[in-house]
């Protein structure tokens, strides 16, 4: 497989223009307080878990998410911490769900509590998913990305990212949790919910710790849809070779949801990841949102012969290292 893009040096210089509506904040900031409202009187519930893991603690946790929409998300933890513990707030790719209970371990046995948020109307596609998506959206290809197109109130990512937000709301009120530490991190469209929900907490919840996006998806969808050569960028293509009149539309709703358009408000310490063969993201579109980061401690990880797949269990390590040197003190792993 070929290198997919541009020339490293320039990606390391990569600072397309992106559109910016003029009510970006206030336009989050107004869905953040309206799902809050809605959720006001819906407690988040922790329930043991099915699962035949005795190693360590796996919880379901259920929250009110947009429009106070019930949402799942899996906690597992260490057995007996002697302290409250820093959290890994995890967010997942393109058309996964949450799967089951135990299947995901590796932050809890690094010591870290580990809680990996639903994402609402998938997990048919691998991992099942729990949450279902109960607002309708006008004509779109199947998928997420032209789901509610036509405006950014109804698009599909204007819940999914609210979900992230509100879901760091409740995970900040669990036992055993140290509400000033807590880490995002996820792959792929993961990564993508990570940058947005990271922009959003220090505006509305408060400090990160880290933020660990790894071949972020949602970055620069107008030169994604360009550059990339599958699913799911090709989604808005194949959208507008049928609306051909719809491209201003188009354009304008995401750029509600853009993640270059989020980055300049991530703050916390940043570890990107970037893999130069990715024909699924353009790296083009990861160095947009890394370069327009806030964040004065930022680092990028290049796998110059990996796809979409990124650094892998390397790259978890990496993480971890990276986190372990900014959470305030080690994880309790004893």
């Amino acid at each position: 497989m070929p290198l997919t893009d541009l020339p490293l040096d320039e990606l390391r210089e990569h600072r397309p223009t992106i559109r910016r509506p003029e009510d970006f904040d206030r336009f989050w900031a107004d869905t953040i307080a309206e799902a809050r409202a809605a959720g006001a009187d819906t407690a988040p519930t922790l329930e043991p878990a099915d699962t035949p893991v005795t190693g360590l603690v796996v919880e379901d946790l259920t929250f009110p998410g947009f429009a106070g929409d019930p949402v799942r998300a899996w906690v597992t933890r260490p057995v007996d911490a002697a302290a409250d513990l820093p959290v890994v707030v995890e967010y997942l790719g393109y058309n996964g769900g949450r799967g089951r209970p135990g299947e995901r371990v590796a932050w809890a046995l690094a010591g870290y509590v580990h809680v990996v948020m639903d994402t609402r109307g998938q997990g048919s596609g691998w991992g099942g998913g729990d949450t279902p998506d109960p607002h309708g959206a006008g004509p779109h290809i199947g998928g997420w990305m032209t789901s509610g197109i036509e405006r950014p109130e109804d698009h599909y990512y204007r819940r999914v990212f609210t979900d992230a937000v509100r879901l760091v709301d409740a995970v900040r009120t669990l036992p055993g949790v140290d509400p000033d530490r807590i880490a995002l991190t996820g792959g792929s469209q993961g990564g993508g919910i990570t940058i947005a929900a990271a922009a959003l907490v220090e505006a509305h919840v408060g400090p990160l710790v880290a933020v660990m996006p790894d071949v972020a998806f949602l970055c620069d969808w107008e030169h994604g849809a360009l550059v990339a050569v599958s699913d799911p960028y090709q989604e808005l293509v194949r959208y507008l070779a049928v609306h051909r009149d719809a491209a201003e539309t188009v354009w304008t709703t995401t750029s509600y949801l853009d993640g270059v358009n989020f980055a300049a408000g991530v703050t916390a310490p940043a570890l990107f990841s970037v893999a130069l063969m990715d024909e699924v993201v353009p790296p083009r579109t990861t160095f947009a949102a890394y370069n327009a980061l806030g964040s004065t401690d930022r680092e990028i990880e290049v796998y110059a012969y990996n796809g979409h797949e990124g650094g892998g269990f390397r790259h978890w390590e990496r993480q971890v290292a990276f986190l372990r040197a900014r959470d305030g003190g080690s994880a309790n792993r004893g």
